[in-house]
């Protein structure tokens, strides 16, 4: 960061911490250091942050670490940590609901049942953050997040704000194409009018299946695959007889084969081979070649 920068920095309200281990905020607890992590207060501060930075500073968006994969040698770059810190979330007229990119999915879900209002329900069992699912058109149990998109803004790395309309963006199953150089921010939803007790019901009964299907006492990362057409990742994997397959403390789970699972201390290194043995094997097994949902970054070594 040049001189300029540092000066440009003074007035930030959030929290910049050097060498800071990402392992500790990742869904599978793995990953070396961020050269730089920033806690931003708000959108505003976020702004003066990223007109400060070096345009060739690499940047990475981090929310609940839940689809992300860093290399053991770190980020050589500025993590920008959402979550917790862009968290306002409201009503948006009758409606609509308005959420930053820090709100949990499970939060958002939850807030817009207890206000009577339907079709976020599914959110609640994505363990992640809006900007997040926004990101990657998370869905689940046949709910999709842009499908109640109705404007987003965005940001820049010269902290420029800007309003768009879902028309901005190429919206496919778990990937989201949209400008060059711009993150959400936040986003506003719009939803159905129901039954508060309904909905909340409907939330329970969800999580209860995610509990019972899904290894949620161990880190993970959710979903490492994308099904393919007409197919399940889950169904091929067990298939290939890869349930329960370890490599060190990296484990496809024994509970649903489309989760790796870390054991105990498994490193990014073991998941990301246990992650090409799987597609490698199940390729072999019956000719599709599995595609993760998993973001990889960082550094990696050998």
């Amino acid at each position: 960061m040049n001189s300029n920068s540092a000066k440009a920095l003074l007035p930030l309200r959030g929290e910049l911490i050097s060498d800071e281990p990402l392992a500790r905020y990742t869904g599978w607890r793995v990953g070396g250091p961020a050269r730089r992590l920033f806690r931003p207060a708000d959108a505003a501060d976020l702004a003066v942050f990223l007109r400060g930075l070096d345009p060739a500073e690499p940047l990475l968006w981090l929310g609940l670490g839940s689809n992300l994969l860093v290399g053991d040698e770190g980020f050589a770059g500025t993590v920008i940590r959402t979550q917790g810190r862009l968290n306002t979330l409201e009503r948006a007229g009758q409606r609509g609901v308005r959420a930053e990119a820090g709100v949990s999915c499970a939060r958002a879900a939850r807030f817009a049942a207890r206000l009577g209002l339907t079709g976020m329900e599914f959110l609640a069992g994505i363990p992640g953050t809006l900007g997040g699912a926004l990101a990657m058109n998370a869905g689940a149990y046949g709910g999709e997040t842009w499908s109640r998109v109705t404007r987003v803004r965005t940001i820049d790395r010269r902290g420029q704000v800007r309003e768009r309309p879902p028309a901005d963006f190429r919206i496919g199953y778990r990937q989201v194409q949209g400008p060059p150089g711009e993150w959400f921010l936040e986003a506003e939803l719009n939803l159905e009018p129901g039954d508060a007790a309904g909905g909340l019901a409907r939330i329970r009964g969800l999580l209860e299946q995610r509990e019972r299907t899904q290894p949620i006492g161990l880190p993970s990362c959710g979903s490492v695959f994308r099904n393919p057409p007409g197919d399940h990742a889950a169904r091929l994997i067990e298939a290939a007889g890869l349930k329960g397959l370890r490599l060190g403390d990296a484990q496809v789970s024994e509970k649903h084969a489309n989760f790796i699972v870390n054991t105990g201390a498994a490193d990014a290194g073991d998941i990301v081979r246990l992650i090409e043995r799987v597609r490698s094997e199940v390729e072999r097994a019956s000719g599709v070649r599995l595609v993760p949902e998993v973001c990889r970054v960082g550094g990696w070594g050998s």
